[in-house]
């Protein structure tokens, strides 16, 4: 009986969470576009996709992705949309560029020429510490006096 109840909630809330009259008639292009969903990005959340978030911009968003997907376009036609819309940073997931990549990596660079410099530092003050023959020899000098 608790099992019942947890699947009727279960439905009853998957239900309320869009507008019936926004779903695409075709199951198979609701499923595609419900899956497009989870990968953009809601611009006001910013850390939320379009289907968990209620700001009325993600509703925009959705029913944009539909309207998209009911014209006939491909879900790669459909995020190049979006990305020349509003940026590549609407995507949850953005795709591999060397842009990005020296955008991530950059730190990295940093930090290790940071490490580069210090052991440079270090070693050239090591040798800056090391007595000359000439000055052991003044300071074997001047103990003796």
């Amino acid at each position: 009986m608790k099992r019942l109840l947890a699947a009727m909630a279960a439905i009853l809330c998957i239900a309320a969470a869009s507008d019936p009259a926004e779903r695409l008639p075709d199951p198979a292009q609701e499923a595609r576009a419900r899956e497009l969903f989870r990968e953009v990005r809601c611009l006001v959340c910013q850390n939320e996709s379009i289907d968990d978030s209620n700001a009325e911009l993600a509703a925009d968003l959705r029913r944009l992705v539909r309207e998209e997907i009911k014209a006939g376009r491909t879900d790669d036609e459909v995020r190049k949309y979006l990305t020349d819309r509003y940026g590549e940073f609407v995507l949850l997931k953005p795709a591999f560029s060397w842009g990005n990549a020296m955008l991530w990596g950059a730190p990295l660079l940093v930090v290790l020429a940071g490490l580069l410099l210090l052991v440079r530092n270090f070693r050239n003050r090591v040798e800056a510490d090391e007595l000359t023959p000439d000055e052991v020899e003044r300071l074997n000098r001047l103990s003796r006096d």
